[in-house]
C-alpha cells in the first residue's frame, strides 16, 4: 500500500477525536486504515471498496460503498470531527464537506490543481482546481489552518493544491 500523502501525515494530529472521520474516495484506505491505529473512528467511502474490504475486518473501521457523483451527499450536518480528502475532486461536494463537520472539526484536502498537465495524469481541467480554488471554496464556513498550492516532488512530481481547515466552534457573526 501506498505511503501517507505528506500534507495527511502533517496534519493528522489536528483532527479531533470527538467523532468519526469521514476518508471521501478512500480507494485502497491507506488514510483510514493510519487513522484507525490512531484510534479514530473512520467512515471510508469510495464507489469501489473491494480494495479497502480486503484487509479484513480493522476495529473502528466502517466501509460504504457509494458514488458520491451519481447519488445526494449521504451525510447529516456535524457528523465528522474531521473529513480526508486525496486525489479525488468533485466541486458539488464542497458545500456537503464543509457542513458535514462538527463544529472544531478538521478539513484535510489534498488534490490536483492546474499545472498538472506538465506532470501527467489527471490533465482535464475538470479534474483539476483552478489557482486559489480550495481556499475559496472553503474561506467562508471554515478557518484555514494551513494552505499550500503549488509543485511538489512526493510522493511523486505533481502540481497540487491542498488546505487545512477547522469549522469554527461558533457561527460566525456577519
Amino acid at each position: 500500500m501506498n505511503a501517507l500523502s505528506p500534507w495527511i501525515a502533517a496534519h493528522l494530529s489536528r483532527i479531533p477525536f470527538t467523532g468519526p472521520v469521514l476518508d471521501v474516495a478512500c480507494g485502497a484506505g491507506r488514510h483510514s486504515l493510519a487513522l484507525c491505529a490512531r484510534e479514530h473512528r473512520v467512515i471510508a467511502i469510495d464507489k469501489d471498496t473491494d480494495t479497502i474490504a480486503a484487509h479484513g475486518h480493522v476495529p473502528g473501521l466502517t466501509i460504504l460503498t457509494a458514488d458520491l457523483e451519481a447519488a445526494h451527499w449521504p451525510f447529516r450536518p456535524q457528523s465528522f470531527a474531521g473529513i480526508i480528502v486525496v486525489n479525488y475532486l468533485w466541486r458539488p461536494l464542497f458545500p456537503g464537506l464543509a457542513k458535514a463537520l462538527q463544529p472544531g472539526g478538521v478539513l484535510l484536502y489534498d488534490t490536483f490543481m492546474r499545472g498538472n498537465e506538465r506532470f501527467g495524469r489527471p490533465r482535464n481541467p475538470d479534474f483539476l482546481l483552478k489557482p486559489g480554488e480550495l481556499r475559496q471554496a472553503f474561506e467562508t464556513s471554515l478557518e484555514t489552518l494551513d494552505y499550500f498550492e503549488g509543485d511538489v516532488e512526493l510522493p511523486k512530481p505533481a502540481c497540487r493544491q491542498m488546505i487545512a481547515a477547522r469549522k469554527p466552534l461558533y457561527p460566525k457573526v456577519v
